[in-house]
């Protein structure tokens, strides 16, 4: 199993600094000195020392300083007992709620059980078994704005070798570092991988080949309490989970105007095909596609992408189309071009089939499968397109780009 990601270590500091004042506290009561005497009362003096300094009273300790500002509040807030355990502990925010708690079973450690607001004023009150007591007021930090996190592939899906991570932000991330910092990435077996923003707020990981059938991921994006830049703060964290299934893949060839397509390497099905024209404005572009969204029935209107009606533009109802780019291009059934297919190229771009093998693709690949398109005039699909992640080089794609500063 390998792990990838930076989270960082749950109140790491507070609990040392716990720990500090506590080996202090028993060094204080186990201090012995050399040639003590005894005293009138037939005590040592080192004796008398211990006794008094048992008997001091010591308050709990809180891991947020009092008046604190700014406080994290992903981070849980620990009370430890200096004393012979904690009586009480509550702690309030401004509204007087309490926030729900753990203790220990030796009732030393009293632990929040529950995720902190952004700017609210908290009250810490514990009491010792000894009667001491400590207060501790502060306040969570005010974030100028909040941005959430969408994930994929979906939770529990099965999906093709050639799928990537993708993390869109609601809100453009100027600190990339932390917001790739928040995330681990949890792989079964090892695999190598890397983070590639394709603009101010998608993200996207990806191994550095295709994916083993089999693999299980697990992604975990907890963003909630993290600093992401210019103002803008973690809203809440999210998580999925996918496995790797059969490697489907189809290979779309202009030289012969055909689709093979292929599952764990057996040929499945080979299919007459027409690409885009064969002119620098429709041509299908060249390279690795991975599928998205199946439609079993969709409009494609042509000024989606510019293309008006009055300048030979389109609005027509297809079936069967699965998605290939975000730009558009789409395997989908065209009974308008069955004597085309597999002689010349007619479309805008799409993959043109009969209805019948439009269907059986369809039903045939997964999101995450991959389609690769050689031998045509156009140029290659760009890496920035959506679903065209592969055809940025990997010696490119491992650099990362978090330190870019450049606005797209």
């Amino acid at each position: 199993m390998q792990v990838f990601g930076g989270r960082r270590g749950v109140v790491a500091g507070s609990l040392l600094a716990l720990l500090t004042v506590g080996s202090l506290a028993l060094a204080g009561c186990t201090i012995e000195r050399s040639g003590a005497q005894e005293s009138d009362s037939g005590q040592s003096q080192s004796a008398q020392e211990a006794q008094g300094t048992k008997e001091e009273a010591l308050a709990p300790v809180v891991s947020v300083d009092d008046e604190a500002e700014d406080v994290d509040p992903s981070e849980p807030v620990i009370v430890k007992s200096m004393g012979d355990g904690l009586k009480s502990v509550t702690m309030t925010n401004e509204e007087g709620y309490e926030v729900e708690s753990e203790l220990s079973d030796d009732s030393r450690t009293w632990t929040s059980a529950e995720t902190l607001g952004y700017n609210r004023t908290y009250t810490v009150k514990a009491t010792d078994k000894n009667g001491e007591t400590t207060t501790t007021v502060f306040n969570t930090t005010s974030p100028a704005a909040t941005t959430n996190v969408a994930l994929s592939p979906l939770a529990d899906s099965v999906v093709g070798v050639g799928q990537t991570i993708g993390f869109r932000f609601g809100s453009p991330v100027e600190d990339r570092q932390a917001a790739q910092d928040a995330i681990t990435i949890t792989t079964s077996p090892e695999v190598e991988g890397a983070f590639f923003w394709l603009n101010n707020s998608e993200l996207r990981w990806r191994p550095a080949e295709y994916w083993e059938p089999g693999t299980e991921v697990t992604v975990e994006a907890d963003i909630y309490g993290k600093d992401l830049g210019g103002g803008v703060w973690g809203q809440t964290d999210n998580a999925t989970n996918f496995t790797i299934g059969d490697r489907v893949e189809a290979v779309a060839d202009d030289a012969t105007k055909t689709m093979s397509v292929y599952k764990n390497g057996e040929l499945l099905r080979t299919m007459p095909v027409s690409f885009g024209r064969d002119t620098d404005e429709w041509a299908t572009p060249n390279g690795t596609y991975i599928i998205g969204d199946r439609n079993e029935s969709m409009i494609m209107d042509s000024t989606t992408f510019g293309l008006g009606y009055e300048e030979g533009g389109y609005r027509t109802s297809v079936q069967y189309a699965t998605q290939m780019s975000y730009s558009g291009i789409y395997v989908h059934a065209a009974p308008w071009s069955v004597g085309a297919q597999g002689s010349y190229n007619t479309s805008h771009g799409c993959i043109n089939v009969s209805t019948e093998n439009a269907q059986w693709f369809q039903e045939t690949v997964k999101r995450g499968d991959i389609v690769t398109v050689k031998n045509t005039v156009g140029g290659t699909l760009s890496g920035y397109d959506g679903l065209g992640d592969w055809n940025i080089p990997w010696s490119e794609w491992s650099k990362g780009n978090a330190d870019e500063t450049s606005a797209w």
